[in-house]
């Protein structure tokens, strides 16, 4: 396959991820489905904006990127460099290395989420919320969850945001890994779309 053709697909791939990254960043700024009554109320992690900045913004650029690849002028593959196929595959690797530093943002500050768990209400305390755990005890403790009293069901909605934040942040890196060694291929052995035989 040609290193354009793989990076296009790339491409392709690495904007719904973005997109879901962004809307489970948004969702998380409404704890349990909840409109929150003050800022306090909402997870200080989500304020970092892993989702919409590290995953979102920074991965949008390095998808157009990939899918503009395919559109250059392949005579790169011919061993003439100066057309600039080899350069654009060269650039492709930097993008790839700021969506991953993006996307590695994000798995921290979402590791970071679910080892505190989220800020709840509590029977003793309902008028502002609190965090209620430390070092991630409430994962491996599910009977410690009946401590929280809301908004909602928090620490489901907490956990499960924060997760498809992790996995999908996880799944970017590993995309933008693996284009940085499509770019490596394509800036060493050129792209082969055929044009040779032109």
């Amino acid at each position: 396959m040609c290193s354009g053709n793989c990076a296009k697909c790339l491409g392709i791939t690495l904007i719904p991820l973005a997109i879901i990254c962004v809307l489970c960043n948004i969702l998380l700024f409404f704890p349990g489905g909840k409109v929150a009554d003050q800022s306090d109320d909402i997870t200080d992690e989500v304020f970092y904006l892993g989702g919409i900045l590290g995953s979102g913004v920074l991965m949008i650029f390095p998808a157009l990127v990939f899918l503009g690849l395919k559109n250059n002028d392949c005579c790169g593959c011919c061993g003439n460099e100066s057309c600039g196929k080899r350069f654009a595959m060269f650039s492709s690797i930097l993008f790839a290395a700021a969506g991953a530093v993006g996307a590695t943002y994000s798995v921290i500050i979402s590791c970071v989420a679910i080892n505190h768990g989220p800020k709840c209400f509590t029977e003793a305390n309902a008028n502002y919320t609190e965090y209620q755990f430390s070092e991630g005890d409430y994962l491996s403790n599910h009977t410690m969850w009946d401590v929280c009293t809301g908004p909602g069901e928090i620490i489901t909605w907490h956990l499960t945001l924060f997760c498809i934040l992790l996995v999908t942040g996880l799944v970017q890196i590993g995309l933008c890994a693996f284009q940085v060694i499509n770019g490596l291929i394509g800036t060493i052995c050129g792209d082969c779309c055929g044009c040779c035989a032109e």
